[in-house]
């Protein structure tokens, strides 16, 4: 059933949505489908380029998880020397460098009107990059997760997002998730962060 934090909003909207995040200094590309925003993801990372991502149910429903792991691409897969690393020690130090990656790719949970990004994480293993530490942050994010300002962005990460992301993590680690940790962007220097905004339902 939708819900107003599952609605796709009007063309209008989109295009004057698009424009304040332009305005604010993030690079947006407004797109139809989640085929043409694999297309330009892929496009928007050179080859040989170090990459890591953040956990996104958007970025599996574009196909970029599944490309990611193919190793066809050219990039260095900073996901993969993790998953391969076993000494959880290890793993720990390698995740707090990979939010140092030159690309950091993953998703926001809303995004306002007057051109704001919200994302929300339990550890911070994901925005802990979008902050500074990532060299050039590309993001996928549908349009539905538009909303009209900052208090309705918090909203629909409370009432809509989290509810989800605690029954995956439930499912995927055994454990609860919660809205520990908190970024909220408002502006960026020219040139680092590109928010590939789809006029699909992708991830939520």
């Amino acid at each position: 059933m939708e819900s107003k934090w599952t609605k796709m909003p009007d063309g209008k909207t989109i295009e004057l949505t698009a424009e304040a995040l332009i305005k604010n200094g993030f690079e947006t590309i407004v797109v139809e489908t989640m085929e043409e925003a694999l297309e330009k993801l892929k496009s928007s990372i050179p080859s040989g380029a170090e990459v890591m991502n953040g956990s996104s149910e958007t970025l599996c429903k574009i196909g970029f998880m599944d490309y990611l792991k193919s190793g066809t691409h050219g990039w260095k897969n900073i996901q993969e020397e993790l998953a391969n690393e076993k000494d959880m020690a290890k793993q720990f130090e390698l995740r707090r460098k990979a939010l140092l990656a030159e690309y950091f790719v993953a998703s926001v949970n809303a995004i306002t009107q007057d051109g704001k990004l919200v994302s929300c994480d339990a550890s911070g293993s994901r925005v802990g990059a979008y902050l500074f530490a990532a060299k050039n942050l590309v993001l996928v994010a549908g349009a539905h997760k538009i909303t009209k300002n900052l208090d309705e962005a918090i909203k629909r990460v409370r009432e809509y997002v989290f509810p989800l992301e605690d029954q995956r993590a439930m499912k995927a680690y055994g454990m609860h998730s919660s809205t520990s940790k908190w970024v909220i962007q408002e502006s960026e220097r020219p040139g680092r962060i590109k928010l590939i905004l789809v006029k699909e339902k992708l991830g939520y």
